[in-house]
């Protein structure tokens, strides 16, 4: 009998684990060893360990991710991160980090030492690490920055799917050598609004980094975080050298340049009031299984804005932003999104790219610079008027 040779399997994505508590180290492994394609390849109860096992293994045998606790004895996670990394290039640490004011601060300052990304550790009280939204968050960003630093998994080639074309303009408006795209000359936007979830805070780190010159409009970002995280994303946000920005408040009238974060747990709506642009927050339903969640905000501000919307949906899980994109779509407004081969997680993004609804699939920071490009052939000012 000849039999066909079997494929190679593909290599595992390798993890370590450390944190100094055993039954939190065993329960990660557990439930990340779930996912065949993943393996615990060793475990530290505090940073100087981790270290050393780093730097006793070889390179084949090396993890791609670390899952990094911050409060630790001996060695603290803050102190062995940099360690980390000088030890190994290009390695993933993903901070796991309590679900306080004090782990979102410790978090923010994590990330922008060089940690890839958090996993909040979810309490008892929303089921604790057995809840199936933790355990598909964590391994989809396990696997996605695996993948994105060079683990097991290619990455993606360019997209395919279908692009929105550009609305079409009288003839007699035409500019005679147009060097941008001319969406902003028929209806310019009132808002920018961005939407992201699963690796999403880099993401939104690289885009901001990009806005190197003032945008004309406000700027409403909705990320999936708990509550307590957004403050700190928002402070993280505004250390970037580009717009100021904080949480949104209920009430307040949205400015331009500013960027607006929707706070952990509520959604956040755009009305139109007397004196331009408003926040509204609200406790309704989840939507999407998130609060805040990206649809509800788009929505509001289609209709607040007349469809004048420019709207950037970056990377994360599901699916949540492609009904609102919809509605930005209808009302004329322009829909970018993070390309596959730069997303963590091409959910979000994906799904509307799939559905026709992106003018443009780029990483973040060729969206901000096609942001500003539009802003710039709308010939808007700081102030929103015509320059």
């Amino acid at each position: 009998m000849i039999t066909q040779p079997s494929q190679a399997a593909a290599p595992k994505v390798r993890v370590m684990l450390c944190d100094d508590s055993s039954t939190v180290r065993s329960v990660f492994a557990r439930l990340l060893e779930t996912d065949p394609s993943v393996q615990v390849v060793a475990r530290a109860g505090d940073g100087r360990q981790a270290l050393e096992a780093l730097r006793a293994m070889s390179p084949e045998t090396r993890p791609h991710v670390v899952l990094l606790d911050l409060e630790m004895p001996v060695m603290d996670g803050m102190t062995a991160l940099p360690l980390l990394l000088k030890a190994q290039p290009g390695l993933a640490v993903i901070v796991a980090s309590a679900l306080t004011q004090r782990g979102a601060e410790a978090t923010m300052a994590a990330m922008r030492a060089g940690a890839a990304d958090y996993v909040p550790k979810p309490s008892a009280a929303t089921g604790g690490m057995n809840d199936p939204t933790f355990r598909a968050d964590l391994l989809a960003k396990v696997k996605g920055w695996a993948r994105m630093r060079g683990g097991n998994a290619e990455r993606p080639a360019s997209p395919r799917a279908p692009l929105r074309p550009a609305p079409a303009r009288p003839a007699a408006a035409q500019p005679a050598a147009p060097a941008r795209a001319t969406y902003g000359l028929r209806r310019q936007p009132r808002l920018l609004a961005i939407g992201s979830s699963t690796g999403g805070p880099q993401a939104l780190a690289a885009f901001v980094r990009r806005l190197t010159t003032p945008v004309p409009v406000p700027i409403v970002v909705v990320q999936h975080m708990p509550a307590g995280f957004t403050a700190m994303l928002a402070d993280h946000l505004a250390r970037l050298n580009g717009p100021a920005a904080a949480e949104a408040k209920d009430g307040e009238t949205l400015r331009a340049g500013r960027i607006y974060v929707a706070p952990g747990d509520r959604h956040l709506l755009v009305e139109s009031g007397a004196g331009g642009l408003v926040a509204r927050l609200n406790s309704d339903p989840p939507e999407n299984f998130c609060r805040p969640a990206v649809d509800p905000m788009l929505r509001s501000a289609a209709a607040a804005c007349e469809g004048r919307v420019l709207a950037v949906i970056l990377t994360g899980m599901g699916q949540d932003g492609m009904l609102g994109c919809k509605a930005v779509a209808a009302g004329g407004g322009m829909v970018l999104a993070q390309d596959e081969a730069s997303s963590v997680v091409w959910g979000m993004p994906g799904a509307v790219a799939k559905a026709g609804l992106a003018e443009a699939l780029l990483p973040p920071e060729q969206l901000a610079e096609r942001v500003l490009a539009q802003f710039g052939a709308a010939g808007l000012t700081v102030a929103g008027g015509l320059a």
